[in-house]
């Protein structure tokens, strides 16, 4: 029997929630689990990867007992506090052909396709109402560095018969977003924007009609490794043969797994509505836009009028472990005011009204990894989205299920499939160390480029150290 101990996360407090979880509300939490209790398939994780395995076990397997166990509340990570954007893997074809072989990309590029297009039946069902709005999702430049930072994934994509991206010129960049700022760029029409925390607490009422438990408030102190394994909580247990790590930053408690993640975060502001204002920029569209600075900056317009805006800010945590920072840093606004400033000089008088931030889970390749751990086939992970999860979680849900349902199968065999092929990060404190040079020396790039400057040689290089480069 091998043990291992979970980290416990950080609960944000009401006031740091995202805008998302504040507006979505949520209702009554379910309870946690009493005494003992036994299941087919245990999740760790309320979040799009542990709500889609179960949905899509429950599709598979329709007998089985599942059981989802989420520390907080459904949504409360990465699923509530998100940039809202929804687009394919087509924009990452060419990391994905190089991991994975290009039939193998392409298949998963088509299969988040398809999972977009699950998204908007179950909206226009009338079974999730997430204020889904494909609009189109825009890859743009508002530097020379940045420009052609797409040229990889559209040359791969036509030369595969895929005829995903249509070319931006700067007249129609500034129709669709109200900005001059970016001037060169493409757009995936059928991709866009979604209240992420709406998503994720309508995939948990879904699945709760489907016979699926959910126990909220209700962390996993260790797993006992076994059959079946046992999860242990404050006060209860819960034993199941297959249990399912969906944690996501969360997940690099597990020494095996912490050796191929870092955790970094990201920084969201939102504004007061301002629906005005931006009708009179002519940004009226529920459009996801991307500018391909190093810390990406990404942002919408929120059917209300507000503008989310976010950037990547490259704070890795120590030995993995997000802390309460990775909730809210009380400075971490000034950098997406700044930001926001410089792509809208017109809304330096807007009042930020929410700022929040949230974990990352991100492996070299920025591609996600599943499998089982090593010598516990029963005990299953899916991690390393890397920020890029609304139309990929389903995808996930689908190589989950076939992994824990034994499956002989596409899903099971996925190029995703497995650590061995992929890197292996330094140990800590080297990993730390290296990562706030490296994140300086970004900062400072990113900072020139954006004026159309050159970084010295140094910066130059200690830049380019990134996992995966």
């Amino acid at each position: 029997m091998t043990t291992y101990r979970l980290w416990q996360p950080a609960v944000a407090a009401p006031a740091d929630r995202s805008f998302w979880l504040q507006d979505a509300g949520g209702g009554p939490v379910t309870r946690p689990p009493t005494g003992d209790a036994d299941c087919d398939v245990a999740i760790v994780g309320g979040g799009y990867t542990g709500l889609w395995t179960a949905l899509r076990l429950r599709e598979q397997a329709p007998d089985l007992r599942i059981t989802i166990v989420e520390a907080d509340f459904c949504g409360s990570g990465a699923s509530g506090r998100n940039g809202g954007q929804v687009h394919t893997w087509f924009a990452e074809i060419d990391l994905l052909e190089r991991l994975v072989g290009i039939d193998e990309a392409l298949r998963l590029c088509r299969a988040t396709a398809d999972a977009i297009e699950e998204l908007a039946a179950l909206q226009a069902s009338g079974t999730i109402d997430m204020g889904l709005r494909l609009d189109g999702w825009l890859w743009t430049a508002s530097s020379i560095a940045q420009e052609g930072a797409w040229e990889k994934a559209v040359a791969l994509c036509r030369a595969n018969g895929e005829d995903r991206f249509r070319p931006l010129t700067a007249e129609e960049i500034r129709q669709r977003t109200g900005s001059d700022v970016s001037y060169t760029g493409i757009v995936e029409p059928r991709a866009g924007t979604v209240q992420p925390a709406k998503l994720a607490l309508g995939l948990r009422a879904l699945a709760m009609s489907r016979g699926i438990a959910i126990h909220e408030r209700s962390p996993v102190r260790q797993i006992d490794s076994g059959s079946p394994s046992t999860l242990h909580g404050d006060g209860w247990t819960l034993r199941a043969p297959k249990v399912v790590l969906a944690t996501s930053a969360w997940a690099s408690a597990i020494p095996e797994l912490r050796r191929h993640l870092y955790i970094v975060d990201s920084q969201i502001i939102a504004t007061a509505p301002l629906a005005g204002t931006l009708d009179r920029l002519g940004w009226t569209g529920g459009e996801s836009i991307c500018d391909a600075q190093s810390h990406v900056l990404y942002y919408q317009r929120t059917p209300d009028g507000r503008v989310v805006f976010g950037r990547g800010s490259g704070n890795v945590a120590y030995f993995g472990r997000p802390t309460a920072a990775y909730n809210r840093r009380p400075t971490g606004r000034i950098d997406n005011i700044r930001e926001l400033h410089r792509v809208y000089p017109t809304l330096r008088g807007a009042r930020v009204e929410y700022d929040w931030t949230g974990p990352i889970d991100c492996t070299p390749e920025h591609l996600p990894v599943f499998g089982h751990l090593e010598k516990q086939p029963g005990i299953f992970f899916g991690v390393g989205f890397n920020g890029t999860g609304i139309a990929q979680t389903p995808v996930a849900g689908r190589i989950l299920a076939s992994l824990v349902l034994g499956r002989d199968d596409a899903w099971s065999h996925s190029g995703l499939v497995g650590l061995s092929r992929r890197s292996t990060l330094p140990p800590e404190p080297i990993r730390y160390l290296g990562a706030r040079i490296v994140r300086r020396a970004i900062r400072a790039r990113n900072d020139r480029e954006i004026r159309n400057e050159s970084a010295g040689p140094l910066v130059r290089w200690l830049s380019s150290l990134t996992p995966g480069s």
